[in-house]
């Protein structure tokens, strides 16, 4: 009898927690679909019948102004407080273009939107793509809440389908950091860069986000399987760089080494199960001459590929047109860099000091994303911070209870 009741006790709770995450994830799908239908529904309105308000003066921005040499046209945007222009240029015209405003016809749909030609009397084609571009500005916030409830939702459902592989603070690290990920994407929409809007650039960093703390929170509980997601988080990256042209110290480092040495280190992994738990790994901790000649690696590395990329001629609209800024960045990123191929080593050799490199790669990435305003990604930095201490105790205490050597790597 008193074991029944025990079983009871026991299984109850667990039941309750499942309908709960259960709920969750149909609320967020549903609201999910709602963002979407409202997005799309509102996208795609037809603009109707237009009022003529007269002409105003538009100034160029020429910080968004993104161009190749082998394009046959190039948009420049012109904007004032209402909204803004985009006026397509041959390449040979923008060369000549020394205009910094423009003469824009203003219109007002029924609704109160206000659209901006570059003529008087626009085309019904005309009208549609401006009040589309124009609708696609305004409702970022709605796309941006739709993309991330259905990371939010994909993240219930990994707590939902392997909950009895995570402890409750660890369920709920997970749900926390991806909720606060939802709040920054909705109050801190990202602009379009580069010709890419800023919907999909979000969509990209909440992704990012998503894999990063999976990621994290698996190799915090030594589990191998951890490279496999981190082949996603790798891909993932390397696209965002791709997008916003800028950290290519980094997509290099990911391409060349962090993609191998994922696939080297679930081998590695594979070979060194605890004895007494099978998704445990086996870890132990650097000595401290080793530490001396990594930092001074890093330190080089820094140096030598910051001086190079510096003197390359790359330039992104994502920066603002902000040479400087672009420059501290870059050395930045290789600091990033070198500290992240020396954490890739760590933890292919099973070594606690990858917590320790995971800390400092935070902290420079934490800035690089202050400096370039992506302050979503703040939310996955503070992840990294939280979740890295929880490693670095939980390998330190595997350490001082085991007996497993720790022999020097060299």
């Amino acid at each position: 009898m008193k074991m029944k009741n025990k079983l009871k006790d026991y299984t109850e709770p667990n039941i309750t927690i499942r309908k709960i995450e259960i709920i969750s994830l149909i609320l967020l799908l549903i609201g999910s679909l709602l963002s979407y239908a409202s997005g799309i529904s509102k996208l795609n309105k037809d603009p109707g019948e237009l009022k003529y308000l007269g002409t105003v003066t538009m100034m160029r921005d020429f910080e968004s102004e993104d161009y190749d040499e082998d394009s046959s046209s190039v948009e420049v945007i012109f904007e004032n407080e209402d909204g803004q222009l985009i006026k397509t240029y041959t390449y040979e015209e923008y060369e000549e273009l020394q205009d910094e405003e423009i003469t824009a016809y203003a219109y007002e749909t029924d609704e109160g939107t206000k659209l901006f030609f570059d003529h008087k009397d626009p085309l019904k084609e005309a009208v549609v793509n401006t009040y589309r571009q124009t609708m696609a500005n305004a409702l970022m916030g709605t796309f941006n809440l739709a993309n991330a409830l259905v990371i939010l939702a994909v993240s219930v459902c990994v707590i939902l389908f392997f909950g009895s592989f995570f402890t409750t603070y660890e369920k709920c690290w997970f749900i926390s950091i991806m909720v606060l990920a939802t709040i920054f994407a909705v109050l801190f929409p990202e602009e379009s860069a580069n010709g890419v809007n800023g919907i999909w650039i979000m969509l990209l960093y909440l992704l990012d986000t998503f894999l990063n703390i999976l990621c994290e929170l698996l190799i915090s509980k030594q589990s191998r399987y951890n490279f496999l997601v981190s082949v996603l988080v790798e891909i993932t990256e390397i696209i965002i760089s791709i997008v916003l042209m800028y950290r290519f110290a980094t997509m290099t480092v990911t391409l060349l080494f962090w993609l191998p040495i994922d696939i080297l280190s679930y081998i590695n992994w594979t070979k060194h199960k605890d004895d007494m738990e099978d998704e445990l790994t086996v870890v132990r901790r650097l000595k401290g001459y080793q530490e001396v000649l990594v930092i001074l690696a890093i330190a080089v590395w820094t140096i030598v590929v910051g001086y190079f990329i510096s003197g390359l001629d790359i330039r992104t609209d994502f920066l603002g047109g902000n040479e400087q800024l672009e420059t501290i960045m870059i050395y930045l990123d290789a600091c990033a860099s070198a500290v992240g191929i020396a954490n890739g080593l760590f933890i292919f050799f099973r070594l606690r000091e990858q917590w320790i490199a995971w800390y400092i790669c935070a902290a420079l990435e934490a800035v690089m994303n202050i400096l370039a305003g992506q302050y979503v990604l703040l939310v996955l930095k503070l992840g990294y911070f939280t979740n890295t201490t929880y490693g670095y105790i939980k390998w330190s205490h595997y350490i001082r209870t085991h007996k497993e050597d720790q022999k020097s790597l060299l």
